[in-house]
């Protein structure tokens, strides 16, 4: 008897933590049970070969809003060619319609509905003792050979603490996302969301999360990504847990975290500003400002203690704050939503993530969606086309802010020309609407611009609405250039470096010999020092310094911000090149 679990994941570094939780759970028959993961980019038919190569009797697989029409085609295909293998399929993207998508896909045998650790074991317990009989497995969906499908009573819930930790062979997740569920459910009841239908939270043991992390900080894991809906819902829990890594920070880990900001406490934030730069980061739900539509859609905030909050977090400069929107929210027109936009904006956020309604299977929203006039496509991912308050026209113009806000904000690639930018507009939202528009006209959008076509592009388009600043402006450009790179290739506009190289090259035999800024050099010459960073004259006050004279910037690429992977920096008066 072979059982394989399936995963189709979105990105390589992604895992799929479902799958390896439920063969840890069913850990007395873990030599039946393999895993195989794939990704989005691969080819189902490549897929589809390896699965058959493994001769499974039975696959299991995990299906998601980003993969299930892609295992839809699988499914269908490998009931071609293995006629007598059992197909199952769980996961959140079929629990909720589980009659539904059997009635479409007659070639699966059944839907493992809900938390699946239990029905898993009871599942495999079946076919490897040949015992017993479908009926009786709870939380189960299946086919009946006379046609039709069974209902099964809902499996039991686990406790947290018997579900068994899925990282004791981390060479399974070489160069990927460790993910790690402290909790399951939501105490809210956000209309838009599936956690909402679970509103019991059970918590894992602080003792045993503790155990937990500690083993993955000894190991120097490069990230913890938790996935509980709402960490902070539980004081004395996200407490613990956020003393605990502060505590025992090995100085390379980072871990993130989904809060709801405005229910930080003094205790909390007080943690929290003790950590070290780069060890948290957190990510913060704010969806809309409109009070009508946070209202609608059963959402609890305090808009005036999360800008407060929010604004403190920052304050400290070592965490990484990410907000996100959604835009097609009931009672959400594109005016109210430009004020979302614009509001989130002003709170300095690291990343401000520019979402779209999903009308998700089994939440709240989709069953109201027409009460809102809300149409979404068909398929998967389910996102709004309009509502009764924005079209589908102004949708699409948010698709192109949401481009603009990926490219020239939250990739900190552009972070003091953009600064400087949002001088000449009246509002951020103007900005990036314009530049969307300016992308629209140039004919730019959909194709993959190399960083520095991204840099021309965005010298054009500033130099269209402030002319008068083009110097400060190229300047500005070179500066978030180097900030990020040590680029051998500089634009064409760029001021030619070769007038300084005597200058430059005294500079570093001068560090070499007594070293005031690159202290971490040893054994290197000043050739290597030279390429290793890189010396940059600027002649506008690019940093705002009050310097109207110039002055040179030494990028260091060894040591960067953790915050926003821009390199250390150091302001070198000109008459120290000489």
């Amino acid at each position: 008897m072979k059982i394989l679990l399936v995963a189709v994941n979105a990105k390589y570094i992604h895992s799929n933590p479902a799958v390896y939780s439920l063969r840890a759970y069913a850990k007395e028959y873990r030599e039946l049970i393999g895993i195989a993961e794939y990704t989005g980019n691969q080819q189902t038919d490549e897929i589809l070969a390896d699965i058959y190569q493994r001769r499974p009797d039975v696959a299991a697989f995990s299906c998601y809003i980003w993969n299930v029409e892609y295992i839809k085609e699988i499914i269908r295909n490998l009931r071609l060619v293995m006629p007598e293998i059992k197909i199952w399929v769980g996961g959140p993207e079929v629990s909720y319609n589980a009659s539904e998508f059997l009635e479409e896909m007659s070639e699966a045998d059944g839907v493992m509905a809900g938390e699946g650790e239990h029905t898993f074991l009871s599942l495999v317990r079946y076919y490897a003792e040949a015992a017993g009989s479908l009926e009786q497995i709870p939380g189960i969906v299946r086919q009946k050979e006379s046609g039709g499908w069974g209902v099964n009573p809902a499996a039991k819930i686990p406790d947290m603490d018997d579900i068994p930790f899925i990282y004791e062979d981390l060479s399974e997740f070489t160069n990927r996302i460790i993910y790690y569920e402290s909790s399951r459910g939501c105490p809210y009841s956000c209309s838009y969301c599936l956690s909402s239908i679970e509103k019991k939270v059970r918590f894992r043991s602080l003792s045993l999360v503790e155990r937990e992390l500690q083993y993955l900080l000894d190991r120097q894991v490069v990230q913890v990504k938790f996935v509980d809906r709402t960490f902070n819902c539980n004081h004395a829990h996200a407490l613990g847990i956020w003393r605990y890594i502060q505590e025992h920070d090995n100085g390379v880990t980072n871990f993130h975290f989904e809060i709801a900001g405005d229910l930080l406490n003094e205790e909390e934030l007080s943690i929290l500003k003790k950590m070290r730069p780069g060890l948290v980061q957190l990510e913060i739900g704010v969806q809309s400002v409109n009070p009508k539509t946070i209202l609608e859609i059963d959402r609890v905030m305090d808009l005036g203690v999360l800008s407060e909050i929010t604004g403190r977090i920052l304050e400290g400069k070592n965490i990484h704050l990410h907000l996100d929107l959604i835009a097609g929210l009931p009672f959400e027109d594109y005016e109210s939503f430009v004020n979302s936009f614009n509001e989130v904006y002003y709170m300095r956020p690291h990343q401000l993530q520019l979402g779209f309604l999903k009308l998700l299977k089994g939440s709240k929203m989709h069953r109201k969606a027409g009460d809102y006039g809300i149409a979404g496509r068909q398929n998967p991912p389910y996102e709004v086309l309009y509502t009764s308050w924005i079209s589908f026209e102004e949708i699409l113009k948010l698709k192109g802010v949401e481009e603009m806000v990926e490219i020239y904000f939250n990739s900190h690639q552009f972070t003091y020309t953009m600064k400087k930018l949002l001088q000449a507009f009246k509002t951020p939202f103007a900005m990036f609407q314009a530049m969307s528009e300016y992308y629209e006209n140039q004919k730019l959008t959909g194709q993959n611009h190399s960083r520095l076509k991204r840099i021309q592009i965005l010298r054009s388009f500033a130099l269209e609405y402030d002319f008068v600043q083009a110097a400060l402006y190229e300047e500005l450009l070179l500066l978030d250039l180097y900030l990020r790179e040590n680029s051998k290739s500089r634009p064409h506009w760029a001021a030619d470096l070769s007038v300084w190289k005597k200058e430059i090259a005294d500079f570093y035999r001068k560090e070499t010999d007594e070293p005031q800024f690159l202290l971490d050099y040893d054994g290197y010459n000043y050739r290597q020092r030279m390429h290793m960073t890189h010396l940059e004259v600027f002649q506008e006050d690019v940093l705002e310094i009050g310097r109207k004279d110039g002055y040179g910037v030494l990028f260091d690429y060894r040591k960067r911000n953790p915050l926003t992977g821009n390199a250390a920096y150091f302001i070198i008066d000109k008459d120290e090149c000489n």
